[in-house]
């Protein structure tokens, strides 16, 4: 007998077999219980466990639990508070696509990259298939604001080949959910 209990010795049909049970697997799994857990969280991370209890059928202490596992094993990266559309209704949002020069070496679009991400007025960044590179939302204050980060983080760089610009004229939706089924696990 170990520390951790006794040894349990399977024969290796049996733990190949297991390919569902959670303990011959390295990385985690998410059960019906954790999914239902991510969706209710993801609309409202303000719940308590108590609340949360008379939507998944789980106690209040087992639900506190999860969470907490869930943190620790990097499946909730964070949690942020989502401003009231009557607070951003008048910033200027602008959908950037990016086309990369074409003798861009990899150095350079990964500096352009961590500069983009630094900077706080880019909301999200994605690279993307077509005939475009890169897609950004830039948030700012005012027309003048988004001419200087545009200047600073697109025309400066030698990377960059060309930009066309898409200015948000109202928001129709803006839902950052994921729909979450107990059979999806992150990736190793």
């Amino acid at each position: 007998m170990n520390k951790q209990g006794p040894e349990i010795n399977l024969p290796m049909s049996r733990k190949r077999d297991a390919t569902h049970a959670k303990i011959w697997h390295d990385r985690s799994m998410l059960d019906q219980f954790d999914a239902a857990l991510l969706n209710e969280i993801q609309r409202n991370d303000a719940q308590t466990a108590d609340a949360l209890a008379e939507r998944v059928a789980l106690s209040p202490s087992a639900i506190a639990r999860r969470l907490r596992r869930l943190r620790a094993e990097g499946v909730i990266a964070r949690t942020v508070a989502l401003l009231s559309h009557r607070l951003t209704e008048r910033r200027l949002r602008a959908i950037v696509l990016i086309q990369l020069a074409e003798h861009a070496d990899l150095k350079g679009k990964a500096a352009l990259e961590q500069r983009l991400n630094a900077a706080p007025c880019v909301q999200f960044l994605y690279e993307i298939a077509g005939p475009h590179d890169l897609l950004a939302l830039f948030d700012c204050a005012s027309m003048a604001d988004f001419n200087a980060a545009a200047d600073a983080l697109l025309t400066s760089s030698s990377a960059v080949r060309r930009y066309e610009t898409h200015f948000v004229k109202r928001e129709a939706k803006f839902a950052p959910f994921v729909e979450l089924t107990g059979t999806d696990a992150p990736a190793a």
